[in-house]
């Protein structure tokens, strides 16, 4: 059975700290793969302003570029919106009988784990790794990088540099985009 970790998020943009904690999950809890899940919109964030769905898979994929056993996924995207975790693994289950999933997330979003829809559901149904996250702990060893997609889409905003917050591959793709949000 394969065992695959599922890293959601709207990754609006993609940038170091997600590829490096795929990365870290991939090696720290033994998976095959790890699929980022590039989400159309997150039930709980929808007054979040995305850019276009395809152009954020777009970004990851580039950032994903020679990354060994990371690959972004448009899944989510063929699925009826809001994007719940507990129908994306109903629907994975049926499309991929003979993979494991685990759930990789935030240990702020742990923090409030209750709040997701079927959360009891989801802890019954498929294994959940927490990595950490600034003032959380997490269940394996991850690098704790502080940027955050927030920050990124501020400096591309201000004209500032993003040298170093996302992969270099994607730097001119990021400025492009987010100028125009």
């Amino acid at each position: 059975m394969k065992k695959v970790g599922l890293f959601g998020g709207s990754f609006n943009p993609i940038h170091v700290g997600h590829v490096a904690l795929a990365q870290a999950a991939l090696k720290e809890c033994r998976l095959d793969e790890v699929w980022l899940m590039v989400s159309p919109q997150n039930p709980l964030k929808r007054d979040m302003k995305l850019l276009d769905d395809a152009l954020r898979l777009e970004m990851a994929q580039k950032a994903l570029e020679g990354v060994e056993g990371v690959e972004a996924c448009d899944y989510e995207m063929h699925l009826p919106k809001p994007s719940y975790t507990w129908h994306t693994l109903q629907a994975l289950a049926k499309d991929y009988p003979d993979s494991r999933f685990t759930l990789l997330i935030g240990g702020d979003n742990w923090a409030h784990f209750q709040r997701w829809y079927h959360w009891e559901d989801i802890q019954r149904t498929c294994d959940i790794a927490v990595y950490p996250r600034e003032g959380y702990a997490g269940t394996f060893d991850a690098p704790l990088i502080n940027v955050s997609s927030t920050e990124i889409r501020r400096r591309v905003e201000q004209g500032e540099s993003i040298d170093g917050l996302v992969p270099s591959q994607v730097i001119s793709l990021v400025e492009k985009y987010y100028k125009k949000i």
